[in-house]
């Protein structure tokens, strides 16, 4: 139970610092490096408990890499999501007056957009956090973090830059993104971890 608490507390403070970022403080040039230092912080205070998945699309590649077991899986992405959604109601309590606009996105560049960054989100999370050429390091929640704002910065006007379908989710509820958009970013960020878990298996055959 303490996985899934963990889980659901880093997934909540990232998707409330998303949604406090881009609606109340409006989206600049800070979003993504506030966005991306959440993630970080969250995933050090959590990692050493639940592994600091936060995100259902690093739980598959993690499943498919072979650290997760299957039984945790489904478990592991009801408490994302519902650190998620709750979140997302937090952050329509504070916002006040202030208006969310939701973001029009291409399907064609938003999938591609989403699949790549979310592929490199968990190859960086399965090589940083679970490979054993990088076992006990202290730099793991550095480079997860700095990844999702690398990708925020680089796609995050294409696509919103989610990376996760729970952030997808609690976008979607704070009226970020259209609700008929939400499939493109459950097809492409679960495609781009199971991908990232597959990639990860053929480089590193040895590594069980």
């Amino acid at each position: 139970m303490n996985k899934y608490i963990v889980e659901f507390i880093g997934t909540f403070f990232l998707v409330l610092t998303i949604g406090c970022c881009v609606v109340i403080g409006g989206a600049g040039v800070i979003a993504p490096l506030a966005i991306g230092s959440v993630l970080m912080v969250m995933i050090y205070a959590g990692g050493h408990i639940s592994g600091g998945h936060y995100n259902p699309a690093v739980t598959l590649g993690v499943w498919i890499r072979g650290r997760c077991a299957m039984s945790e899986v489904v478990p592991y992405w009801v408490s994302q999501v519902i650190g998620a959604a709750l979140a997302a109601v937090a952050l329509n309590y504070l916002k006040g007056d202030a208006s969310p606009k939701p973001m029009v996105v291409r399907i064609g560049p938003a999938l591609l957009a989403e699949f790549l960054y979310t592929f490199a989100l968990v190859y960086v999370v399965i090589n940083s956090a679970t490979a054993k050429g990088t076992a006990n390091n202290s730099f793991y929640g550095l480079a997860i973090g700095f990844t999702v704002l690398a990708g925020a910065f680089s796609v995050g006007s294409i696509s919103g830059g989610a990376f996760n379908p729970a952030v997808a989710i609690g976008i979607s509820i704070m009226g970020l993104s259209a609700w008929p958009n939400l499939w493109i970013y459950l097809v492409s960020n679960l495609a781009g971890g199971l991908v990232a878990g597959l990639t990860f298996k053929y480089l590193n055959p040895q590594d069980k």
